[in-house]
């Protein structure tokens, strides 16, 4: 039987103007289950749920609590904090602030109402708010600023805090130019400056998967480039990852798709998993037939490779 309640429970609270609506949506981004103004019966009711024995815990769940929420009461939500963790469960207080003048102008230039001041100066409204306010303030586990953050700011404060830094779901991708740039590669590489093996008749019919193939483009002079490709994918990855996406698609493309591209995404792939990684891989043309048109006119020998 699985545990209906969440490993983690952070109410999410604060000032009006301060944040909260974007603070919600990066915890949903995160994984996070949100849900907000939940009316405090039925938060009582989920902390009220016994634990399964054995069962696995729900996703993390934030809930979004202010004063418009009904029965809002800041003196009975301590009370329930502090009680939570005779119920095996450890209830997290995020509190967002901002200075009084901030949000003064946050809620003049959205022309926005203080939900406490529909028919007076939101300074009426803000002073209000941060007397109910202040008992879930002192206690708060987490205390966030927002009087200098942008949107943006404060979503990578959020995700530095509560996010779980997970490598993305990550995928390396040999693609052919003739065919189409793919849609949603994050990062595309051009391995067309290498040697093209389509122009020997012996590598023809082959593909970046066979170790011939392989063995022709690693001679080229400029196979070199490869090693400096990899060390950049290494770095960029985690990156990724602290800035919260799920997804990353890194492609490699040479004219026709079923050589060059293939054997170095292989090759990346191959390096990433040795690192840690676990990439899954994708020859999005390999299964296409050879085709001259594709592959245009061969470099001469005493040429720059190109093609």
């Amino acid at each position: 039987m699985t545990d209906p309640r969440p490993e983690r429970i952070l109410l999410v609270t604060g000032m009006s103007g301060a944040g909260k609506t974007t603070a919600l949506k990066t915890f949903e981004d995160m994984g996070w289950e949100t849900a907000d103004n939940l009316p405090l019966p039925l938060l009582d009711r989920l902390l009220s749920t016994p634990t399964s024995p054995g069962a696995e815990p729900a996703r993390p769940l934030a809930l979004g609590i202010d004063s418009r929420t009904r029965g809002f009461d800041a003196d009975a939500i301590v009370r329930r904090i502090a009680t939570s963790e005779a119920h095996g469960l450890t209830l997290e207080t995020l509190f967002l602030d901002a200075a009084g003048a901030v949000l003064q102008r946050r809620f003049s230039e959205t022309r926005r109402r203080h939900p406490l001041a529909l028919d007076r100066p939101a300074a009426d409204g803000i002073a209000r708010e941060r007397e109910l306010l202040a008992p879930l303030r002192r206690v708060a586990n987490h205390l966030v600023d927002t009087s200098d953050s942008t949107t943006n700011a404060l979503q990578a404060d959020l995700r530095a805090r509560f996010g779980s830094h997970e490598a993305p779901t990550l995928t390396i991708m040999s693609f052919g130019f003739a065919r189409g740039l793919p849609r949603h590669a994050d990062l595309v590489f051009d391995m067309r400056f290498l040697q093209n093996p389509h122009w020997d008749p012996a590598l023809r019919p082959l593909t970046g998967l066979d170790a011939p193939v392989g063995a022709y483009v690693a001679a080229d002079p400029a196979y070199s480039a490869v090693d400096r490709i990899e060390a950049l994918v290494e770095e960029l990855l985690p990156r990724y990852a602290h800035e919260g996406k799920s997804y990353v698609t890194v492609a490699f493309g040479c004219t026709g798709g079923r050589h060059r591209s293939v054997h170095v995404a292989e090759r990346v792939a191959a390096r990433l998993r040795a690192t840690g990684f676990s990439p899954t891989v994708d020859h999005r043309d390999l299964a296409s037939a050879p085709h001259d048109s594709f592959e245009g006119q061969p470099a001469r020998r005493d040429d720059t490779v190109g093609r």
